[in-house]
């Protein structure tokens, strides 16, 4: 199999400029010349074997940098906009849009964030009778699709949270430790009757848990606390950076911080890869061991990429009973719909009917890429007789490369080609032609109408 050329320009030019170094500068300490490292940021040229030793040796560099990052998510999430009807006669080759994404990154947020804006205008004029009159009207970005592209585009890795958090649960006992630093702030923790899961008191100084929660939630809880109260000024300066638009966006993301950090706590980031990488990934294993949920451990798992460190690159996505993705992160080139639901052909759709088993399945997108997946369902009971029970599926994977490090794959051939299913992203910007699930025709291929004939779908795809 042929090499793949690493083209990087756009990390090459903000690892030079976090530097401070003009292009000459930055040459001569990589061995090359000013025309070469100026054709290399331009993405004329690959970046040579040469250079990228050089910013292992010469700067520390974690060098698996210049290959991650917001490549393919940007050209995953271009051809979803691309997708959209409004698009269809006009839509680039997926070449543009990885040029674009290579090239001009800036300027494909700027369209993603164009295109959202468009949507959310066109969802709002559907239903004017409702919009009208309100004074709340708006077409920026809704607060929560900007949280969630925040942790999107930093890999779900935010490294000043996770560091803290490690060095917070340095202690053995992690539940005295968040009880005694709550302490220190003067907090009292009470176990209360409440249908909620955690209550502060500000004016009484005082933390209600609920005494329905699992042991391990009310664990969470209170690390969420700790972070809130004792870690605030790193929250603060990572939400200074991060920009967002509205103060709704930054209260959530502040949420979504001391969440990182509760489970960055609960599972330090040293002492969970290295146990992560010893049991081979085993979920349940792991679950025991640091005392959290098997959705906790999943989702750890999706964000252990910290830079010359890092584990097992893999996807997490959390899905409710009408297929809608209410969680989602992915570290390999498997992004999911920003809009809609999941392919129905993934087996996380099917972990409902097995209730309390690991589904197993061997996947290949429509790229060639192939993927193990691994699928449970994940009930959350309300606490009592008629509170209402949440349903939830959840799916874990990376690269069949990466197969050897998971229990999972044990038994599996994954040599077989016959062994995997086919599985997609969006109808829309699927290309399999005999898919029997299609809901809607591929954007980007023409459509053959026989009216003397039918088969699965009323239309073949050309």
């Amino acid at each position: 199999m042929a090499t793949q050329k690493l083209y990087a320009g756009a990390k090459l030019r903000e690892m030079r400029q976090r530097l401070e170094l003009t292009q000459k500068d930055f040459a001569a300490k990589l061995g090359v010349s000013l025309p070469y490292l100026n054709q290399m940021e331009n993405n004329n040229r690959p970046v040579s074997t040469t250079v990228v030793l050089a910013l292992a040796q010469e700067f520390g560099m974690d060098v698996t940098e210049l290959s991650a990052g917001d490549s393919e998510r940007l050209v995953s999430d271009m051809r979803e906009a691309m997708a959209d009807p409004v698009f269809a006669d006009d839509a680039p080759p997926l070449a543009d849009l990885r040029l674009t994404a290579s090239n001009a990154p800036a300027l494909a947020r700027a369209f993603l964030a164009l295109h959202r804006a468009y949507r959310q205008t066109h969802e709002r004029l559907a239903s004017l009778d409702e919009a009208l009159g309100r004074e709340d009207a708006r077409i920026q970005a809704s607060p929560w699709e900007e949280v969630r592209d925040f942790f999107h585009y930093c890999d779900n890795y935010i490294d000043a949270v996770d560091h803290a958090a490690e060095r917070f649960a340095a202690t053995s006992d992690i539940r005295a430790a968040a009880v005694a630093e709550l302490e220190r702030g003067g907090i009292t923790v009470r176990q209360t009757e409440m249908e909620g899961l955690r209550h502060y008191d500000a004016g009484a100084q005082v933390l209600h848990l609920s005494n329905r929660s699992a042991p391990q939630t009310q664990l969470f809880q209170m690390l969420l606390q700790v972070a809130l109260l004792r870690q605030n000024t790193l929250l603060e300066a990572t939400l200074d950076f991060a920009k967002f638009q509205s103060e709704e966006a930054r209260s959530i993301a502040k949420i979504g911080l001391a969440n990182y950090f509760a489970g960055a706590a609960l599972m330090p980031y040293g002492r969970f890869l290295e146990a992560a990488q010893a049991c081979r990934h085993d979920l349940e294993v792991l679950a025991i061991r640091f005392g959290a949920s098997i959705e906790q451990i999943a989702h750890r798992l999706s964000t252990m990429q910290r830079p010359g460190a890092k584990g097992v690159p893999f996807f997490f996505v959390r899905v409710d009973q009408a297929g809608t993705i209410t969680k989602r992160h992915s570290a390999t080139r498997l992004q999911f719909a920003r809009f809609g639901g999941a392919c129905p052909l993934w087996n996380v759709h099917r972990a409902f009917e097995t209730p309390g088993r690991f589904l197993r399945q061997l996947a290949e997108t429509p790229d060639g890429v192939r993927y193990i997946s691994l699928a449970r369902d994940v009930s959350k009971p309300g606490g009592s007789f008629g509170a209402p029970v949440r349903r939830y599926a959840i799916a874990l994977g990376c690269e069949v490369r990466h197969a050897d490090a998971l229990v999972y794959a044990d038994g599996l051939d994954v040599s077989q080609d016959s062994a995997y299913e086919p599985i997609g992203i969006s109808c829309r910007i699927c290309e399999r032609k005999d898919c029997h699930q299609r809901s809607v025709p591929p954007l980007e291929r023409r459509l053959t109408i026989n009216t003397d004939q039918r088969g699965v779908l009323p239309y073949e795809v050309s």
